[in-house]
């Protein structure tokens, strides 16, 4: 009898420890921190992870994640300052920094944050313009950032990036930032080709003063642009005639002519003087003056398309001594 009522104050105090040990012993994990209340007083202490423990009935333990939390903000509509109505979603980063506070100053701190962001997001809109949404939006997420860090401050809630994820534009002002983008490539595409023309222009210059110095080096040019042309074989090149070539071809026949004509003259007053039987002194007086006598030169066209030592009425193409005088 004695040995059974020893066993079993032993199992109740077993018992009662165990209980004791259930309600006074808690795990925090390593995300975590733990706020204790005695009472209903908060401890100024936070537990820290690992095993805590705590006094039965009096102590209540409250286990708060100090996690970064990304939280999206819900797209918001507004007007921009200049007077373009858009769509805009953001995400905000934020985590516990005093687990004391987010728990005892605020009842829900995602809410309260939530809240927050999307009244401080409608209010940058209202304060930007349409290309530093689009184009530069660092300094609106660093304007946002501190609009929301102000009063999460309070709550022990520590900001730690907000970034604009996307801007929605109506189907009308997209087309108009498409003309907009178009008509200055335009512009560029414009002053590239003027600055090429006007650096191929002062080439251009300093080669023609280069040729006007030299003379050959443009007939060269000249025959090296032709052989460029007829690389191909398939079209008709028209080659310009040098007239220097002209001025050449013309005094050449002129002093063919003249010789010519003289060698023509004297034979004829050769003949002229055997037949009439003059005498040498009076052939040339003659010759002398029908040397003087002007002659009609036949014009430079019919030259170049017919040789002076070719005639018509002559089958083999000499003139005769009489029909030349």
């Amino acid at each position: 009898m004695i040995v059974d009522a020893v066993l079993g104050v032993i199992g109740g105090l077993v018992g009662l420890g165990a209980i004791w040990a259930g309600l006074s012993v808690r795990v925090v994990q390593q995300f975590q921190r733990g706020v204790v209340f005695r009472f209903g007083r908060v401890r100024d202490e936070v537990r820290s992870p690992g095993l805590v423990a705590l006094m039965p009935i009096a102590d209540k333990l409250r286990k708060v994640n100090v996690q970064i939390v990304t939280m999206p903000i819900p797209a918001q509509e507004g007007i921009t300052r200049d007077n373009v109505t858009v769509r805009v979603d953001a995400v905000v980063y934020f985590r516990v920094l005093d687990p004391v506070k987010a728990t005892v100053n605020v009842q829900d701190y995602n809410f309260a944050i939530s809240q927050v962001a999307q009244t401080s997001l409608r209010s940058i809109i209202g304060k930007s313009e349409l290309d530093d949404l689009l184009a530069n939006r660092e300094p609106i997420n660093q304007g946002l950032e501190l609009m929301i860090d102000s009063p999460a401050l309070g709550w022990g809630i520590q900001i730690d990036r907000v970034e604009i994820k996307d801007v929605a534009l109506p189907e009308s002002m997209k087309r108009s930032i498409a003309r907009q983008a178009e008509a200055e490539r335009e512009r560029r595409a414009r002053i590239i080709t003027a600055d090429g023309e006007f650096q191929a222009s002062e080439r251009l210059s300093e080669a023609a003063r280069v040729m006007s110095q030299t003379p050959s080096a443009l007939q060269l040019r000249l025959l090296q642009t032709v052989v460029e042309v007829a690389a191909e074989k398939n079209s008709t090149l028209v080659l310009p005639f040098p007239v220097e070539l002209l001025r050449f071809l013309e005094s050449a026949t002129e002093v063919q002519q003249r010789n010519l004509l003289a060698a023509a003259a004297t034979a004829a007053g050769a003949k002229a003087a055997e037949e009439s039987g003059l005498e040498g002194g009076e052939v040339e007086q003659a010759e002398l003056e029908r040397d003087a006598s002007p002659h009609e030169l036949p014009a430079l066209d019919e030259l170049l398309e017919h040789s002076p030592l070719e005639h018509e009425d002559a089958p083999d193409g000499r003139v005769e001594p009489g029909e030349a005088a």
